[in-house]
Parts: C-alpha cells; sequence; structure tokens
C-alpha cells in the first residue's frame, strides 16, 4: 500500500533513481504499465517507485539495470548507495568501513550480531522493536542488513572473530523454530575457514573477571591496515579512531576472548542449543 510517510523518508538516492528511472522510460517511449511488463511488474508498482510511494526494492533495481541500463551500470550503481539509506542512520558511517574491512573482531550482546542473523531471526528482533516500525520499513532494515553478508565471500578472504555472549543465545526471538534455525545458521557459520565463534559464558564473573561487562564490541582492522572500533548503544553510535582508545578496546577485546570457551566447546554449546548435540 503506498503511504504518505514513503515519500517524506525518501532519501537522496532514491529519489534520483525515481527521477531517472522516469527520465529513461519516457525516452523510450514506454508506459509504466509496459515498462513493467518487461521487468515482472505491474504498472503500480511502477507508478509507485517514480512517486516515492514505496521504497524501490533491491530486486526492481536488478530490472531497471536491465531494461533501462543500456548497458551503463547506473542502476547497479545505485543499489549500494540506496542500501545505505535503508541502514539505520547511526549505522551508515559505520556500513562501508565494515565491508571493506580485512578484519573483524566482534563482542556481541544481548542479541546475535547482525552479520550471523537468519533473515527470519532478524525480522522477529526488528518487528518487535519500540518504536514499532512499519512493514515496508522491517523490510527494508531485514533487507539491508542480510546484504551485508557479502562480506563472508570476499577475496581476499576476510577474517571473521565473533564472540556471543551466552545471553545473546538465549535471548529467544519469533518462535522456538526461528532460534533452531539461528543457531544451525551459526554453527554452518563456524564451517567457514575464516570465521571463528567463541561463546562467553553467563557465570564467567564468578571467577572475579567479566572483561565483556560493558557490552557490544566491534574492533575492525580497516582496508588501510588501520584499526578503528565501533560502538552502538540504543540507537546511538561511536566510531573510535583515537590510536590510544582503539588500543584498550582491542585489549579488552583480547581480554573477553581470553575468557571465552575456546571455539570446540562454544559449537557444542550451540550444538545442544539446537538439539543437536549430547
Amino acid at each position: 500500500m503506498a503511504r504518505a510517510e514513503n515519500k517524506e523518508s525518501a532519501g537522496p538516492a532514491a529519489r534520483m533513481v525515481a527521477g531517472l528511472a522516469k527520465k529513461m522510460r519516457l525516452r523510450k517511449g514506454l508506459t509504466q504499465e509496459q515498462l513493467g511488463a518487461q521487468m515482472g511488474y505491474t504498472g503500480a508498482a511502477i507508478s509507485a517507485m517514480e512517486t516515492l510511494s514505496q521504497p524501490v526494492s533491491d530486486d526492481m533495481l536488478v530490472q531497471l539495470e536491465r531494461v533501462l541500463g543500456e548497458g551503463t551500470g547506473v542502476f547497479e550503481a545505485m543499489r549500494e548507495l540506496v542500501r545505505l539509506e535503508r541502514l539505520p542512520e547511526q549505522f551508515r558511517e559505520y556500513a562501508p568501513i565494515e565491508q571493506k574491512a580485512l578484519g573483524l573482531q566482534l563482542y556481541a550482546t544481548p542479541n546475535v550480531h547482525g552479520l550471523f542473523q537468519t533473515e527470519a531471526y532478524a525480522r522477529a528482533q526488528m518487528a518487535g522493536g519500540y518504536p514499532t516500525p512499519t512493514e515496508d520499513r522491517v523490510q527494508e532494515l531485514v533487507t539491508a542488513r542480510i546484504a551485508r553478508k557479502a562480506i563472508f565471500d570476499k577475496e581476499p578472504m576476510r577474517l571473521i572473530e565473533l564472540i556471543l555472549d551466552e545471553s545473546a543465545l538465549l535471548r529467544k526471538f519469533g518462535s522456538e523454530a526461528i532460534m533452531r534455525e539461528q543457531y544451525r545458521h551459526l554453527i554452518d557459520c563456524a564451517q567457514r575457514k575464516n570465521v571463528t565463534i567463541q561463546v562467553l559464558r553467563l557465570d564467567v564473573g564468578l571467577s572475579g573477571e567479566n572483561a565483556g561487562a560493558r557490552g557490544e564490541l566491534n574492533v575492525v582492522e580497516t582496508d588501510e591496515h588501520t584499526r578503528l572500533v565501533y560502538l552502538e548503544v540504543q540507537d546511538e553510535s561511536v566510531l573510535v579512531s583515537d590510536p590510544a582508545k582503539v588500543s584498550t578496546y582491542a585489549q579488552r577485546y583480547a581480554k573477553i576472548r581470553a575468557q571465552a570457551l575456546d571455539p570446540r566447546y562454544s559449537l557444542g554449546l550451540i550444538e545442544r542449543l539446537a538439539g543437536e548435540g549430547t
């Protein structure tokens, strides 16, 4: 359903796509219905895209490139910009850095890290938030989050470490079936050569130390071989570049890793949660 708020919230990239698509459609002498038929959409869907009543989808951009792009790659180039606009505002500066990173060291609490979420888990988490987002906004956020997974398969291979606070595994979203799928996805991710998953147990503090008590943490090795730290809480974010502060955070991450279960025992714990272990 077309919504007025979509027109108000549309970003520059979406507006550029709408204007360019309309201009190129008219240059080819196509009606909205004719263009839609060639792309696999209705004329109403094309109208909604051009008037910004509905956000342009990733698939629609692919089809626009195929039908109107004329080999220019213009709509293909807009895909990343449109994806960035769909991300929460506090995440937009960090998102391109994450995708170009050579290495990621991630400590996730209280939820499974976004890079490791299944689509169903991500949808359940986002739909249950407050303020409650619209269905269209949930779909935008889920699409953008799943697109981030491209980093797992990039060359050269990126090294990705994830430490999950056990609370992130025990906190459930959606249904038991969704959680079983999420656990199995983590198990599959752990089989990748470039991925290490560890679990920080809930009772770690009984030893007298818990380096993860201050919350989630993302340490990034950039494509320029420097290190940054990304922190996020309550829809606010901080990107830390000061070398002294980055060093402190990196040391804290190393301490969290030392206090976590090793990868083999961590995998066994996740397998038991998935109902696959003994």
